[in-house]
Formats: C-alpha cells, sequence, structure tokens
C-alpha cells in the first residue's frame, strides 16, 4: 500500500483526508501540531493514523516524510520550501494548494533531478481556476483562435439565506489569512496597458462584477496577474486580471480598516483594554471623546456611515475588554472577526468561480465566453470552500500515486494530462461549470 503524508489538519482538510481514505490501496497519515484535530480527522479509519509534528522539529519531519510516498503540504505557504527540500532529499512527490513562491520554483532543477513531482496550486483559486481557463484556452486554440481578453473572479461567500452579517461574509477557512491577502498589492493588464496597484489603494481598485441568477458583487485584483500570461501561454491577450469576488461594500470597509492599520502586524502588549481604547491607540488618542466621531474625523468618514456601523457591529467601538494582552492589530481582529463572522449551525457557504474571454478567430469573428462556477457547501456537512480547495488535491494525489501523471519538476495544473481527468472527475461530484458564449 502506498503511504500519504498529509501535513496540516485545518479547515479545509476532511474532504481530502476522506477521499484519499476511501481509496483502496492508499494508507494515510495525518501529522498536526494539534494532534485532536488529526484524530478527528482520521476518525478510527483502519487505513488511516493521527500524529503530533510541530514542523520546527526538522528530525521528526525528515522521519515522517522519509516514511511516505506522497507528502501532502497543508501547511502555512511559508514553510512548503523546507517540505520540499526534504521530499527532494528522500524522493517522494509533494503536492500543495499554495501559490508557487520564489523559493519554490527554484527548486524546480532539483525536483527533476530527484525524479519527483511537485505540484503546486492544486486546490480552488489556485487550482480550479486554472484548469477549467486552460481548457477553453486549449479549445479555443484547437479552432484557430487567440485570446484577447481573459478576466477571473473568485471567492468564497455565504450563502444568499446565509448572509446575515453586515460585512457580507464568514469564514470558511483562516481569518489571517483573509486578512493578510488584503495586504497584498496587486498587477494586472488592461488594454494592454499594465496597472500597478499598491497594498495601500488594494481596495480601492474594485469593480462591480455580476453574477447571472445572483446579483451585483465586488470584485478586486488579486496579487500579480502578469506572470499568468506566459503560465496559461497567452501572449495575444491584451487583458489579464485574476481577481477576488465579495459582498458589496467589502472593498469600502477594509480600505478604511487598512487607513487605521488594524491589519498591521507589529506586536504589542495591550494590557486589558477595552476595543473602544484599542481604536483609540490606533488613532493617537485623538483629543475628540466621543468614538465615533474621532473615528469619522480620522477616516473622512460620516459618523454615522456605513463603514462605522460595521465596526460598531463587530464590537471594536464598545467598552468590551479585548481578549489579547500581547499581540498585533491583525491579531485583535482576526479574533474578533473568527468570533462573530460564523458560520451557525446547518448554514451554508457558498463558491463563485467566473472566468471571462474575448476570443478572435481568423476569420475576424468574435466570441466571448463565460464560465461560471456555483457550488454550495453542505448544510451540516463540508464547506463548499473545503471541498473545492481539498478534493483537486487529493484527486492529483491519487492520479501521481496511481502512475497517470508521470512528470517532474515544480508544476503547477496548466497542462492536459493533470487538468483533463481532475476537472471530469469533479464533474461527477457535481462542481461543474456553466459556459455562456456569445458572438461579439
Amino acid at each position: 500500500m502506498k503511504k500519504i503524508l498529509i501535513l496540516g489538519a485545518g479547515l479545509v482538510a476532511k474532504p481530502l483526508v476522506r477521499y484519499l481514505l476511501d481509496q483502496p490501496d492508499f494508507k494515510v497519515e495525518v501529522a498536526s501540531r494539534t494532534v485532536s484535530k488529526a484524530v478527528k480527522l482520521i476518525d478510527s479509519h483502519p487505513d488511516g493514523e493521527a500524529k503530533e509534528l510541530n514542523l520546527k522539529d526538522e528530525e521528526g519531519l525528515k522521519k515522517e516524510i522519509a516514511d511516505s510516498d506522497l507528502v501532502i503540504s497543508m501547511v502555512p505557504y511559508g514553510f512548503h520550501p523546507k517540505v520540499a527540500k526534504f521530499c527532494i532529499d528522500f524522493g517522494k512527490h509533494m503536492v500543495t494548494t499554495s501559490y508557487v513562491s520564489e523559493a519554490m520554483q527554484n527548486l524546480d532543477s532539483e525536483a527533476k533531478n530527484a525524479g519527483i513531482l511537485i505540484i503546486n496550486e492544486i486546490g480552488l483559486d489556485p487550482g480550479i481556476d486554472h484548469m477549467e481557463a486552460m481548457r477553453i484556452i486549449h479549445e479555443v486554440e484547437e479552432k484557430g483562435g487567440e485570446i484577447q481578453s481573459f478576466t477571473s473572479f473568485c471567492g468564497g461567500l455565504p450563502a444568499p439565506e446565509a448572509n446575515t452579517n453586515p460585512f457580507g461574509y464568514k469564514f470558511s477557512w483562516s481569518p489571517i489569512g483573509v486578512l493578510l491577502a488584503g495586504k497584498n498589492s496587486a498587477q494586472y493588464l488592461k488594454e494592454g496597458q499594465q496597472v500597478l496597484i499598491t497594498a495601500e489603494d488594494l481596495f480601492k481598485d474594485y469593480a462591480i462584477i455580476n453574477i447571472e441568477g445572483l446579483g451585483e458583487f465586488e470584485g478586486y485584483p488579486n496579487r500579480n496577474s502578469l506572470p499568468y500570461i506566459q503560465l496559461y501561454g497567452i501572449q495575444s491577450t491584451e487583458t489579464m486580471l485574476r481577481g477576488t469576488l465579495r459582498n458589496k461594500g467589502w472593498c469600502r470597509t477594509m480600505k478604511k480598516m487598512v487607513d487605521l492599520q488594524l491589519l498591521d502586524e507589529e506586536e504589542k502588549e495591550w494590557g486589558g483594554i477595552t476595543y473602544k481604547d484599542f481604536i483609540r491607540r490606533l488613532m493617537d488618542n485623538p483629543a475628540e471623546e466621543d468614538i465615533k466621531k474621532a473615528l469619522g474625523a480620522h477616516l473622512s468618514i460620516e459618523e454615522d456611515s456605513d463603514i462605522t456601523q460595521r465596526l460598531e457591529w463587530l464590537g471594536l467601538l464598545s467598552d468590551e475588554a479585548i481578549t489579547v494582552s500581547k499581540g498585533s492589530a491583525l491579531d485583535i481582529l482576526g479574533a474578533r472577526m473568527l468570533e462573530k463572522l460564523q458560520y451557525e449551525e446547518g448554514e451554508r457557504d457558498m463558491i463563485i468561480l467566473q472566468h471571462q474571454f474575448i476570443a478572435s478567430y481568423p476569420d475576424d469573428k468574435k466570441e466571448k465566453i463565460t464560465s461560471t462556477l456555483i457550488d454550495f457547501g453542505i448544510p451540516d456537512g463540508d464547506s463548499s470552500m473545503a471541498r473545492t480547495v481539498g478534493l483537486p488535491a487529493a484527486i492529483a494525489t491519487r492520479l501521481i500515486l496511481e502512475g497517470k501523471i508521470e512528470m517532474t519538476g515544480v508544476h503547477i495544473p496548466v497542462i492536459p494530462k493533470i487538468y483533463t481527468p481532475i476537472l471530469q472527475e469533479l464533474k461527477g461530484m457535481d462542481i461543474t461549470f456553466k459556459e455562456k458564449r456569445e458572438k461579439l
């Protein structure tokens, strides 16, 4: 039997673990710093094992990797290069859902020399987005066409009936991860012109995106879209934009939270102060006693604005004592948002992923292609986020161990031998796209 080592037991791991345990010839070990989470995921399955492992214990990590056939790294992305280096040393394949960092890409030749495959970006976004994009791009190219424009927006949101708070958001994965993504700068190509957005202005650069059947959302750019022109092989395109989707009001609110330094990562002592005092400190203790008036003046917003109301609903303007005595403003905000923006029992989350292409053909014809994935979580079961992140990684793992993906080096899923069988299997799980074509 093949042994799979899964590092991490977070919010999206359950469908991944269960899929692999359902395969007849795999043994699955889940290693986590919090072993109770791993035990829960294994759920007494005879082919599963839970282990306590701290990634800082390099000797312990090496031993677990050496004893496995393939490693799935579901830990924070900063650890992936270390895990990958050990996989190279021991000749073990690796799968991760995270973006390829420069440090990871630099291991490509070493991975090839070791005869191993390291697949990255094999979750939802990145992951399913790449696979569906390449399916359509290759289809256009087979007809002799080329891509003139590509835009893509993806978001994990509450299902409409579960959208019950002023932020229009609930956490189906790490709150710190969501908030840290708001500190990224962004680059994209628009009508032939490169656009650079600083981290401070990320939430100023948003557009209204209509999703058929669901209405209007806000879409803002996600990191650097420019490398995907080459990765997707569409040098002909004049527009390349990959973005994040949120409910209306999110961007304006997040922009002011960034301005207020609520995403600051510097660790400080807070000494049991109230949330109101915490906010006053971030504003350098203004003389104005009324917190709403002080906040309005500091952020140049009306004191009764919807942004103020969201911060008040979150409890950040209250006399309640904060629960973090030492940490960063980001830690305090993350803990509060996780507490307040939770899914209630039985509520569903929702994934929206929409690609739009403009394709041109030799006979001067053009068409607009819209491909949309709308997926809902299972009430009292797996979230859509967990399914759409975990299942592509699980399917890729099976295909590698069965010898159906034979490659070496550092890759993302942009070639047919990877994306075709994964998309086909996801379709059988009702994770599927609806395609619309319009002549221009």
